[in-house]
């Protein structure tokens, strides 16, 4: 478990230090998501990085569950193709872990904000000047980590179920032994 231990324990980061995130930082990021695997090696993303403060807080306004997106430094939405709904979300899932996972093995944190409804996505579409044939529905904020708690009210219990709720051998509902 040693090696695996850097990306053990990625969480969801909603509180962020009032620190910028370097373009190099950014970059490299940037171009570890590139470098994500895809379905049919499509490559079906297109990420618009945002530092606007106001276009932030349009976002967040969107929905109260990701108004603490307003203070994270930068964040990346992730625009995809809009040509194959299926694989596609399956791409962004594996595109936004490859984010979160690269901003924490940097000293960073991560978090991802749904933009929610139709009429959300499209609103943050317009903020962000992303085309409508096109597909967005999150962007992944990134920053030093003030706290790792959920400000919200409402969030959920942490830690994890343990495995012998969450695996079967062979079967399902069948223990290993």
């Amino acid at each position: 478990m040693k090696g695996l231990r850097p990306i053990r324990r990625v969480s969801q980061i909603r509180q962020y230090a009032d620190e910028p995130v370097s373009d190099e930082v950014v970059d490299q990021l940037l171009d570890l998501a590139r470098w994500t695997g895809s379905s049919k090696n499509s490559q079906p993303w297109h990420f618009v990085v945002v530092r606007d403060r106001e276009k932030l807080r349009k976002i967040a306004g969107l929905r109260p569950n990701i108004n603490w997106l307003a203070a994270a430094p930068v964040g990346i939405a992730i625009v995809l193709d809009g040509a194959n709904p299926m694989s596609e979300a399956y791409d962004e899932g594996r595109v936004t872990e490859r984010l979160l996972t690269g901003a924490t093995l940097l000293g960073y944190g991560g978090g991802i904000a749904w933009f929610g409804e139709p009429a959300h996505q499209a609103e943050a579409k317009r903020v962000l000047e992303i085309p409508a044939t096109r597909t967005a529905r999150q962007i992944v904020m990134l920053g030093r980590a003030k706290s790792t708690a959920d400000p919200r009210p409402t969030g959920p219990a942490r830690g994890r179920k343990p495995l012998a709720e969450l695996v079967s051998f062979e079967r399902f509902g069948a223990s290993k032994r």
